[in-house]
């Protein structure tokens, strides 16, 4: 059965109800992000806002201030799935490096012996034109692309965004191309909940001043949650909209967080910079692009196959491994030749023996028994080289005397 693309994604993502929510691998750290927004809400609604229904007699516009905030935190939290839950506009993966890149170094390799061979060589970076001006893109190996311009590679989700600006572990996501606008528009979102909830929470206190008629201190300890909502507010102001006031600024210069960090120190021309007009409209009044990765795709085989890149080394190789089979076989066959001549040789001594012996007995007569015994032993030799060292022992001593008296 054939997988989908989110049963064999890559990345280090966690996909939900089937792929259709798309989370980063720290998804967790949004629980955190959730109570930190809904348990403030919760609290501010039960001890703050559900005593100030009364407060403005004319039908009852008290009951505003509780669904003006139980509203506000659910257009927050929409805009924190929206987020953390899309993909931030991944590029998809090569199955191989692109091929129309790669290029034969001549002089860059030499191997024993001295030779020269060509290897293989891959540019790790390019050049593109952006606005008129070069821009250079750096090869990821992990995706093996080029990355478009301003795009990154994230070490946490890995995976290559456009438009990286930076990973956010508050919403366990990268913040891209496809999902920065819905960042921006969840931080001052939140920044304008904080505002909401500590305004309401100190007119309440002011509330409680003017029925009792007492101190801002004794107003303080009849409501101790409006106390602790208003130092939890002002504490997450200093995050939340110092974030929102530094996206701003990001915006208006057409900036990410990843280039205003690594490049604040150069003095390098911002080739994405179209005015702060243009750059807000950019960010916030164009289409946002379709993902480029279908995640409930059926995974298919039928990709066509990649042609096999042809490596002058590599031919040499194996022609060097066939040189090295011919000699295996030259010396397999010269080892057999030897063996050959071995017994050829030791054929032409035993033969070469028994014409010396019979040259002698024709010299001596024929009442030489000891030569045609040796004749015998040789013949008997040749026959069953079994009993040699028997047939040998017994002649000696059977015929010593004789070759002695003839000898002499």
């Amino acid at each position: 059965m054939a997988k989908r693309v989110h049963e064999v994604w890559k990345g280090n993502n966690i996909f939900f109800i089937g792929g259709r929510l798309f989370f980063g691998p720290d998804a967790k750290s949004l629980l955190v992000t959730l109570s930190l927004i809904i348990v403030p809400v919760v609290i501010f609604c039960v001890f703050v806002a559900w005593h100030l229904r009364h407060e403005f007699s004319s039908y009852n516009a008290g009951y505003a201030i509780m669904v003006a905030a139980i509203l506000f935190t659910i257009h927050v939290l929409v805009l924190l799935l929206l987020t953390s839950s899309r993909d931030p506009g991944i590029v998809p993966r090569n199955s191989h490096p692109p091929e129309e890149e790669f290029r034969y170094d001549n002089s860059a390799s030499a191997e024993a012996g001295g030779r020269q061979t060509p290897s293989l060589q891959f540019p790790r970076s390019k050049e593109v034109m952006v606005n008129g001006l070069p821009v250079r893109v750096k090869y990821c190996d992990t995706c093996m692309l080029y990355r478009p311009p301003r795009c990154s590679h994230c070490s946490i989700c890995n995976n290559c965004v456009e438009r990286f600006d930076h990973h956010c572990p508050w919403v366990g996501q990268c913040i891209g191309l496809r999902n920065y606008r819905y960042f921006f528009f969840f931080v001052s979102s939140a920044t304008l909940l904080c505002i909401y909830v500590f305004a309401i929470s100190a007119f309440y206190i002011k509330v409680l001043m003017d029925d009792h008629q007492s101190t801002v201190w004794r107003a303080m300890r009849e409501s101790p949650a409006s106390v602790v909502l208003m130092a939890y507010c002002f504490i997450s102001l200093w995050f939340v909209g110092g974030l929102t006031g530094f996206h701003l600024y990001l915006i208006s210069t057409n900036q990410t967080t990843y280039e205003n960090f690594r490049y604040r120190s150069d003095s390098r021309i911002n080739v994405y910079d179209r005015g702060c007009l243009n750059n807000f409209l950019e960010v916030f009044c164009t289409k946002v692009k379709p993902s480029k990765n279908d995640f409930r795709a059926l995974v298919t085989d039928e990709s066509p196959q990649r042609p096999p890149i042809h490596n002058p080394r590599d031919t040499e190789q194996e022609d060097n491994s066939n040189t090295r089979d011919d000699r295996r076989m030259k010396v397999e066959d010269d080892m057999d030749i030897g063996g050959d001549l071995l017994k050829i040789s030791q054929r032409h001594n035993i033969d070469d023996i028994e014409a010396n012996i019979r040259s002698r007995d024709s010299n001596f007569g024929p009442h030489d028994n000891s030569s045609a015994a040796v004749g015998s032993v040789l013949g008997s030799d040749r026959r069953t080289p079994a009993v040699q060292s028997d047939n040998w022992e017994i002649a000696s001593e059977g015929n010593y005397d004789t070759p002695k008296e003839t000898w002499k």
